[in-house]
């Protein structure tokens, strides 16, 4: 009777111990989409996101299948605001747009988006979009803490950086590009997942030089680049994406390492 006991016992034992390895090898990956976008959605695209509008038709297929799988894992929410399709076909255009070249990679480090009815201060309220002291509110940001699995955007400024498509502005990507910089587990403006190592200390030395002219009024780059290297990262990667020709034409060193970086080069 014992010995049937034990025999049930590890049969049950091991029989569990699979399912918990099955559910943990779950717990790193998104699921595949349920559906494909709508025609609906694929014109949105095309008159909304010029990167999209660009690609050839193969391409434009796949851009497809990413912004499916992001709309399937990750939930987008308004605060005092209603989201509609629009809404999310940009934030999830924002995402893939910088991590087009890397097929199989998924954001697990945010699960849901909130989109405020305007900027927002420290305190995640919205107001006149200054604090006391007269400095710009947030227009974006990754969360961190309570709010770690989170990202929040403004919903008007994440419409205004794809209507002006030329302007090098794009709180969207400017966003996803710090959650790529923290998937290596530091916010540092080192990519270290997308940066092969032997570029590492050029990449620093880049940031530094182009720092300085912003400091020096000599750079046509985003002043707030010059805040650190967290969001000069950030900054010259939404003018990258934004007005390639530009960026390549005023900052080659930059462009040239940005296009490994992304793997844009053709």
């Amino acid at each position: 009777m014992t010995n049937l006991i034990v025999s049930i016992f590890m049969i049950v034992f091991a029989g569990a111990m699979i399912w918990l390895f099955r559910y943990l090898g779950t717990l790193g990956q998104w699921r595949a989409p349920k559906n494909n976008l709508s025609n609906k959605a694929k014109l949105i695209l095309n008159s909304k996101v010029s990167f999209y509008r660009a690609l050839p038709v193969e391409e434009k297929k796949f851009f497809e299948f990413k912004v499916s799988e992001f709309l399937e894992n990750v939930k987008i929410s308004g605060i005092n605001i209603s989201v509609n399709e629009a809404d999310g076909l940009l934030v999830a255009a924002s995402a893939i747009i910088p991590i087009f070249r890397f097929p199989d990679w998924q954001y697990l480090n945010v699960k849901e988006v909130l989109l405020y009815p305007d900027s927002f201060n420290e305190d995640f309220q919205t107001d006149d979009g200054r604090d006391a002291s007269g400095i710009p509110d947030n227009i974006g940001m990754v969360g961190d803490g309570p709010l770690n699995d989170k990202m929040i955007l403004s919903k008007p400024d994440l419409h205004w950086g794809f209507a002006n498509e030329w302007d090098g502005t794009n709180v969207g990507i400017h966003e996803f590009v710090h959650l790529i910089d923290k998937s290596d587990g530091s916010v540092d403006g080192v990519p270290k997942l997308f940066l092969e190592k032997k570029y590492i200390i050029p990449w620093v030395g880049l940031i530094h030089k182009n720092m300085e002219e912003i400091f020096k009024g000599r750079s046509d780059i985003n002043p707030y680049g010059s805040k650190d290297k967290t969001e000069f990262f950030a900054v010259v990667s939404e003018y990258f994406f934004e007005n390639p020709e530009k960026f390549k034409a005023k900052h080659p060193e930059l462009y040239e390492m940005l296009e490994n970086m992304f793997r844009t080069k053709r």
